[in-house]
């Protein structure tokens, strides 16, 4: 798994816990669905940090929080 797919699964992965949908994540981060729905359908595979924390605020946790999750360890090398 690389990096851009890890932002994809952790975002599912906390819309799930918290049974939101894309377009309500996009609503409450300020974060335009378009934007969110690449990062989920892997057109864009490098969200920025900005967006992140954007969408961090809009789920009520830290950066940090969103990180710490097995999906973020032994990622795949980006440089090839």
């Amino acid at each position: 798994m690389n990096v851009g797919e890890a932002v994809k699964a952790r975002i599912l992965q906390l819309c799930q816990e918290r049974n939101l949908f894309i377009n309500k994540l996009s609503n409450m981060s300020g974060v335009t669905q378009s934007t969110v729905n690449n990062i989920i359908s892997g057109r864009n595979r490098s969200a920025t940090v900005s967006t992140i924390q954007k969408l961090c605020d809009g789920l009520g946790i830290t950066i940090e929080e969103f990180f710490h999750s097995e999906l973020f360890r032994n990622l795949e090398q980006e440089l090839k």
